[in-house]
């Protein structure tokens, strides 16, 4: 599995800090900045591959995969409504395609159109992203597991990362669990360590 900590990147984030995530153990990062134009878009994508890829780390670019391939990016996660993993796969064989979920039918068909990962969630209750379903849980987890790496998302947080990985996912997505933690590095070197 490419990562176990996923820290989804908007613009209006301290990218700054970046470098110091991926050093500290924060293996995936995907760019996730819908308010941006195509051409500040790429360049925000290129930037965040600049500033982790030296220390290993994978970036996914949300939703666009002419975005993800022109920026050098790893790989592309797609939502629902985003293009489908199938047609992504013939565009950009090359790429990670991961997909969201929110069941194991939903991941069985990804799987089979070519998805390397299945983002699960949300989780837990979250209040980065509106709209959602309700949470799936821990149980949610552990029932859609074993069928590609899942990737659990929706108010993870350090205290509950652990519970997510021992119900059967890979790793976990987050957004708040640093960025919206006073100092985001130790938050991150938590998270690290939870899900190890």
């Amino acid at each position: 599995m490419p990562f176990r900590v996923l820290c989804l990147v908007d613009a209006t984030d301290e990218v700054s800090l970046l470098p110091a995530l991926a050093a500290a153990g924060v293996d995936g990062f995907q760019v996730r900045a819908k308010g941006l134009a195509d051409a500040a878009l790429l360049g925000f994508a290129e930037s965040v591959v600049a500033a982790v890829r030296p220390l290993g780390a994978v970036v996914v670019v949300n939703d666009r995969v002419d975005v993800a391939l022109a920026s050098g990016a790893d790989g592309v996660h797609l939502g629902r409504e985003d293009l489908p993993v199938a047609a992504a796969r013939r565009l950009a064989p090359g790429l990670l395609i991961g997909a969201t979920c929110r069941d194991r039918e939903q991941v069985r068909r990804a799987a089979a159109d070519g998805a390397a990962y299945a983002g699960f969630g949300p989780v837990f209750a979250t209040a980065s992203k509106r709209g959602l379903p309700a949470p799936l849980g821990t149980e949610g987890v552990r029932a859609a597991a074993g069928v590609l790496p899942l990737i659990g998302i929706g108010g993870v947080e350090a205290t509950t990362a652990r519970a997510v990985r021992a119900a059967g996912a890979a790793g976990v997505a987050v957004i708040g669990a640093i960025w919206r933690q006073p100092d985001p590095v130790a938050a991150a070197k938590e998270l690290v360590e939870a899900v190890a």
